[in-house]
């Protein structure tokens, strides 16, 4: 399961996720800094993977394709959002 209410503590923007995507390699932190929340323009660096999740807030991101805790990840500054 997944909580889809996750929230950032570095930039404070909540993490979107694109089920079937992951991110492009050429991805980088101006990418999101510049086009988040705007999914029309995050799409163009979306590629269609079945099974796979694509996650992003404005400074981070994460392809995710099997099953991952992202607890563990210590760049990551994501928190449940509260239900």
């Amino acid at each position: 399961r997944t909580c889809d209410q996750l929230r950032c503590t570095a930039c404070d923007f909540r993490v979107s996720l694109f089920n079937d995507y992951i991110w492009d390699q050429s991805c980088d932190y101006l990418f999101f800094r510049n086009n988040m929340p705007e999914i029309s323009k995050l799409r163009v660096k979306m590629i269609k993977k079945k099974g796979a999740r694509a996650y992003a807030c404005q400074c981070s991101w994460r392809s995710i394709d099997e099953l991952t805790d992202l607890q563990t990840d210590q760049q990551l500054r994501w928190v449940c959002g509260k239900h």
